[in-house]
């Protein structure tokens, strides 16, 4: 029996429509088993890419014979020594698995134009034929690397920052959102009864973004200036510490209360220890420090 049916679940794989015979594989619409899946995919992908970036990975793919340019010698059947490893690790292969990655996934937003419900005979290449959907992830991120270095490095480095802006900017107003969701919940509850326990937890929530804040700024400067230069960072520090701050009065303006009544200093607090860990996020990758 154990046989039987791990015979049939090797067709799901394949797709919904092999396992009508053995009836192993979720429904064609299940739309949520599909997002963990391409979620998986995505953690997959970001994984490899942490992997190239560990330390010493480069020496070690030196090690193997003949693999690298100026390796010990002896070539690997059909490598003959003429692999770069500074393409194959760093920030390189990072952009590369990254690329791979986006044409996959891009080029299945482009599949899926106007796909409303599972009726949609697409949608069964949405929900399925994940064997297949997988080695065609494999396949364009292996073959990015073979991608000539030229120019590609340096454009997709400024498609990665346009994305990444993109992307920050979608954090924000996800944040915004659920800080201010988090803020109506308790105003609702303190209206209703106990007012002086959630009046303390509200106050307790915001000070304790805005102390944990306050001590970033101070190991920022500690730790990522020195008197004698790092006028960078210290801009960036001083900039973001500043907008944070003009964040935080606007919030409490008589203008924007009468707008928003529900808002106040909890969003901004959210906003500002974001803030933060992105300016740590920043200085922590910026080449030489």
């Amino acid at each position: 029996i154990i046989h039987v049916l791990s015979f049939c679940q090797i067709p799901c794989l394949c797709g919904s429509a092999p396992c009508l015979l053995c009836r192993c594989c979720p429904s064609g619409n299940n739309s949520t088993i599909t997002r963990l899946i391409y979620a998986f995919f995505l953690l997959l992908g970001v994984s490899v890419a942490c992997v190239m970036l560990i330390p010493g990975m480069e020496e070690q793919l030196k090690k193997i014979p003949g693999f690298c340019d100026g390796g010990l010698g002896t070539s690997i059947p059909g490598v003959q020594g003429h692999v770069n490893c500074d393409v194959l690790v760093g920030y390189k292969a990072v952009y590369r698995v990254c690329f791979g990655m986006a044409m996959f996934f891009l080029l299945f937003s482009l599949l899926m134009i106007k796909v409303k419900s599972s009726n949609d005979p697409r949608a069964a290449v949405h929900n399925g034929f994940w064997f297949f959907k997988f080695a065609t992830a494999l396949a364009i991120s292996v073959g990015a690397f073979f991608i000539p270095e030229g120019p590609f490095t340096t454009v997709w480095f400024y498609v990665g920052m346009a994305g990444a802006f993109c992307f920050i900017l979608i954090q924000l107003v996800l944040l915004i959102d659920f800080a201010h969701s988090w803020n109506e919940s308790w105003v609702e509850k303190m209206e209703e009864g106990n007012s002086r326990c959630w009046y303390a937890a509200l106050l307790s929530a915001t000070a304790v973004n805005y102390l944990l804040s306050l001590v970033a700024i101070v190991l920022f400067y500690v730790y990522y200036t020195h008197p004698e230069g790092c006028s960078e960072n210290k801009t960036f520090i001083s900039v973001n510490m500043l907008l944070c701050i003009g964040a935080s009065v606007m919030s409490i303006l008589p203008r924007i209360q009468e707008s928003q009544p529900r808002s106040g200093l909890l969003q901004s607090s959210v906003i500002t220890i974001y803030t933060m860990y992105l300016t740590w996020s920043a200085m922590t990758n910026e080449p030489g420090k």
